[in-house]
């Protein structure tokens, strides 16, 4: 039987949602490894089948739903605007409350669900409904979410062209089994006081730092950054962008000073965070910098 790692045990406690509580609107569903799985699709005003679209796949956190995180993390009027096929898939219960299986199959799992199947599946769905740009799927996501985003790019690079993550980190699993094929851009959101994936890390959950300086390394950028900041409201978001790497791929990290757990409404210099993280990925397709 895998036994309860201390992550989930602590996210459980803290997202706390019973089968009851799981409940989407307007989703499309595929059967995937025995499970009916379910997601919210949404197909930009000006799709046109002739011309292949970018998608991105956004994941919501621990004990979250695809419609909450709709609603939270609203990319619909960007994907319409930059002409992209946007998805909020929803993970299956654990412990009575959804979540995404970021991790590997070994006996410290708790959970068996097949996510990276379920994924893989999606985007073959996607891909025989839509003219979908496959050098172009991006990933990002909210804490779990987040979690699940990185592994992606670690274990299922020939798929993914670039991640954001927003509240979250590398699983410590993650960090020491990456194995990206490809040249990674990544964009990272995070708040010094977040109180559920600490900044500088915990049991479990890579600090903050070490993911940076994991993907500058592993994508050979610059080790010096390009230094910015900006203020929005009583925040003060730093900037750190190193650039330059193989590929010509970049990563940024927005270290949002005493920021929160949670999908930042923020404002830096006219950008939400919908639009930083757009304008970021979109820069790359899997072969590098467009």
């Amino acid at each position: 039987m895998k036994k309860p790692t201390l992550l989930f045990f602590m996210l459980s406690i803290l997202f706390s949602c019973s089968k009851d509580d799981y409940s989407n609107a307007n989703t499309e569903a595929l059967s995937h490894d025995n499970v009916i799985r379910e997601y919210i699709l949404h197909v930009p005003t000006a799709y046109d089948s002739a011309t292949a679209v970018p998608l991105m796949f956004n994941f919501h956190g621990y004990g979250g739903t695809a419609a909450v995180h709709q609603n939270t993390a609203d990319m619909r009027s960007l994907a319409d605007t930059e002409n992209f096929i946007l998805v909020y898939p929803q993970g299956t219960l654990l412990d009575g409350a959804p979540h995404w299986n970021a991790g590997l199959d070994t006996p410290e799992n708790k959970s068996d669900s097949d996510d990276f199947g379920f994924i893989e599946a999606l985007l073959e769905e996607l891909a025989a409904n839509y003219n979908i740009d496959r050098e172009r799927v991006y990933a990002c996501g909210y804490s779990n979410g987040a979690f699940f985003s990185y592994a992606l790019a670690c274990y299922h690079s020939d798929k993914i062209a670039a991640i954001g993550s927003v509240s979250g980190t590398m699983l410590e699993e993650t960090y020491d089994n990456c194995n990206a094929l490809h040249p990674m851009p990544m964009i990272n959101l995070h708040g010094t006081s977040d109180g559920v994936v600490p900044y500088d890390g915990a049991l479990g959950l890579t600090a903050i730092d070490n993911v940076m300086d994991y993907w500058v390394n592993f994508n050979n950028t610059d080790v010096s950054p390009i230094e910015n900041s900006a203020n929005d409201g009583n925040l003060t978001i730093e900037h750190y962008a190193y650039a330059n790497g193989d590929n010509s791929v970049s990563v940024e990290h927005y270290k949002v000073i005493n920021g929160d757990h949670v999908w930042f409404d923020l404002n830096y210099n006219g950008r939400n965070t919908n639009q930083l993280i757009w304008d970021f990925v979109s820069r790359y397709d899997i072969n590098g910098l467009r």
